[in-house]
Order: structure tokens, then C-alpha cells, then sequence
């Protein structure tokens, strides 16, 4: 295997202070922004060519080192309002350029600012380009992101040796309930938090519910007690398999309310119907995926965000119906199963990437809640 080491300086000649090692023996050096510490991820990449922000704020992203494949990154800074999450639990941000005079009206803060003060590193003047390929032939795999004056052959024993974590879910879901209140409600919906993006809970509030977040080992029978009309289980970070607590709530509680999960949640309902799942080789990450939806025969163009993916061939006789398929490579998209009222996707509609390509699935989710409280 070819071991590429970049440590060419850039035109004013100023010296890297920080560097990338991936497992394979691979070494980029570059510029630090953000915070200083070293950190040890699974490296993926992002083909958005906006929405770092939301990237960076996006619980998927748990314990991962996004590359970022649009050249340069930070040019529109950090405004309040666009957070998908109050904890920003990304591992780190490779750039090819960063850009520290934000030009936006809305901006608070830089880009480097809200990663000094969560803990997350980032490095710039890499060649992105090679990285992403190199994603792409190789796999994602785990990555170190340290000073430029750590030793080669320590950096690399040290990334080589480490093993990642496997809870992320418990990190990033809520510890206790908590409401969000739409004006005049006509439902109210359990979202299972394994990792939520806060506009997927304004999709749904748009749309005249009422929700309550739950952390994600909350009970079927903690559920019952607030009398739902609809529950929901949202995207979230790692191995689906390691999310045993939402797996075995869907084994409980399908059939009795209508049920809606996006990415992650869409693998757990896989899971808890006796399907299987597998590792992506480099993920889907990134918008302008085309999605053929299989019931009406229309091409969506979606965000996704996913290491994991359904295998097909493992839904029969699961009772599942398979529903999207992805284009660009025919993995599994979305799923059904009329009788128990349950339907998932594993790409994420509120992101709006078509923009409304998608949104008719929470029309969906509130039109079959309406009518199970009508014949209830």
C-alpha cells in the first residue's frame, strides 16, 4: 500500500502546526483552527456545499472527523438559530480552506469560535481531494488529528491501537423528557430521541403537533402513560445493532400507534422486524442524492447522513415492504408495513435538499394519526 505524506508548505511559507494520521499510514499536515486537542475518529466525508453549521451540530456525527469536500468553509460564520442541537458532539472538520472573516448578517460567531469552545479541532490547507478519494477506494476508517511536531510512528501506534466508542447513542440522547408546544395542537407525538435533529421537531410542529422528546431506553410502558397519537424515532450516530433498548421498543409497541423513524430509527424498525444491517463502505453523506420512491414512481433528491444501510435481501418475510430505493447504488431507502401503520426512511426530509421533495412524509405520519385518533 502507497503511504502518503503531504507536508508541503503553502505559498507565504508558513510553517503547519497541526496534522492528520489515518490508521493506514497516511499523513497530511496543515492549519489548525478551532480547538487544539487531539482527537481520534472514524474520518467520513460531506459533499454539501453549505451547512457546515448543520453538519457541525448534527448528533449523527458523534465520534466522526468530517471532511469537507466543498473547497472553502466557515465564509458565512455561525448564527444562533440554525443549531440542529444544543451539544456539538463531531469529532473534528477537515477543510481544504477556511475562511475566518465570516460575510453574513446573521453571524454571531466564527466558525473557529464555536469549535474552540466545544472541543473540536479542525485543520485546513489539506488536499481534500486526495482524502476523499482515498475514503472512497479505501473505506472509512479511523483517523488522528494532533500537533504537527507528534512523532510519525507514535501518532501512528496511537491510531492504530485505539478503539472507538460504542455508546454513542446513550451520549447524545436527553437524560429526561422534555416539550416542545405548537400553537392550537391537534396531536400529540413521542419522539425517541437517539440523537434528534431539532428540525425534524419543528417539521412536526409546523404540522400542528405537540412533542415530547424521551431519552432513548425510556419504556413502552413509561410511552403508554402519556397517551400518544403517533410516535416517532429519530436519526442518530453508530451501529444500529448497538441500540438494543429502541429495538426492542418497536418489538413492543408496533402495531399500536402509528409509527414514523428517519435514518437510524429507519435501520432500528429494520432491526426489530428481524431484518439485518451492514457498514457502508464510505457512508452517504451529503445532499442531491436521487431516491426513487417506489410506490409513485418519483425521483426525490435527498440528504442523507449514514454510515449503515438495510440489506434487501434480508427483509423477506419480515413483513416489511420495501418502499425508496437509493439510485446510486440500490441500497434500501424506505420502508412499510401497512397493517401495524408503520413507515420509515432512511435518508433525512427535513433537510430540505430538493427542497420539497420530501416533506410529504410528515403529511403522511400526521394524516395517518388523524385518522387512527378518528377510529380510536
Amino acid at each position: 500500500m502507497q503511504i502518503h505524506k503531504d507536508r508541503r508548505e503553502d505559498s507565504m511559507d508558513r510553517p503547519f502546526d497541526r496534522k492528520i494520521v489515518l490508521e493506514d499510514g497516511a499523513e497530511y499536515y496543515g492549519y489548525g483552527f478551532g480547538s487544539q486537542n487531539d482527537t481520534i475518529c472514524e474520518i467520513v466525508f460531506n459533499t454539501s456545499p453549505v451547512g457546515y453549521q448543520e453538519i457541525l451540530s448534527d448528533p449523527s456525527y458523534t465520534d466522526q472527523t468530517v471532511v469537507m469536500t466543498y473547497p472553502v468553509i466557515g465564509n458565512y460564520g455561525i448564527a444562533d438559530d440554525d443549531f440542529e442541537s444544543k451539544m456539538l458532539t463531531i469529532g473534528g472538520l477537515i477543510v481544504r480552506e477556511y475562511n475566518n472573516s465570516p460575510s453574513n448578517f446573521r453571524y454571531t460567531k466564527t466558525l473557529s469560535e464555536i469549535m474552540e469552545e466545544n472541543h473540536i479541532p479542525g485543520i485546513s490547507g489539506v488536499d481534500t481531494r486526495k482524502i476523499t478519494r482515498s475514503i472512497r477506494d479505501i473505506g472509512s476508517r479511523k483517523v488522528l488529528m494532533t500537533s504537527a511536531d507528534t512523532p510519525y510512528e507514535q501518532a501512528l501506534a496511537r491510531v492504530r491501537e485505539a478503539k472507538l466508542p460504542r455508546d454513542c447513542v446513550a451520549r447524545v440522547s436527553c437524560k429526561k423528557k422534555w416539550y416542545s408546544r405548537t400553537a392550537n395542537p391537534k396531536l400529540n407525538v413521542v419522539a425517541v430521541d437517539c440523537g434528534i435533529k431539532l428540525n425534524i421537531i419543528r417539521c412536526l410542529n409546523a404540522g400542528g403537533c405537540n412533542v415530547t422528546i424521551v431519552p432513548y431506553n425510556t419504556t413502552a410502558e413509561e410511552i403508554a402513560a402519556m397517551r400518544p397519537d403517533g410516535i416517532f424515532l429519530s436519526n442518530g450516530p453508530g451501529d444500529p445493532e448497538d441500540v438494543k433498548p429502541v429495538i426492542e421498543l418497536v418489538r413492543k409497541i408496533r402495531g399500536q400507534y402509528p409509527i414514523f423513524g428517519i435514518c437510524l430509527g429507519h435501520q432500528v424498525i429494520s432491526l426489530a422486524y428481524g431484518a439485518e444491517t451492514y457498514k457502508l463502505k464510505f457512508g452517504h453523506r451529503g445532499g442531491n442524492h436521487p431516491v426513487r420512491n417506489l410506490l409513485t414512481e418519483k425521483i426525490e433528491i435527498t440528504s442523507q447522513n449514514h454510515s449503515y444501510a438495510v440489506k434487501g435481501e434480508s427483509l423477506q418475510g419480515t413483513g416489511l415492504e420495501v418502499t425508496h430505493i437509493n439510485l446510486l447504488d440500490n441500497t434500501i431507502e424506505g420502508v412499510r408495513c401497512v397493517k401495524d401503520k408503520l413507515f420509515s426512511v432512511q435518508y433525512h426530509p427535513e433537510s430540505a435538499p430538493g427542497p420539497q421533495d420530501s416533506g410529504y412524509l410528515f403529511d403522511t405520519f400526521i394524516k395517518r394519526m388523524k385518522e387512527e385518533k378518528k377510529n380510536a
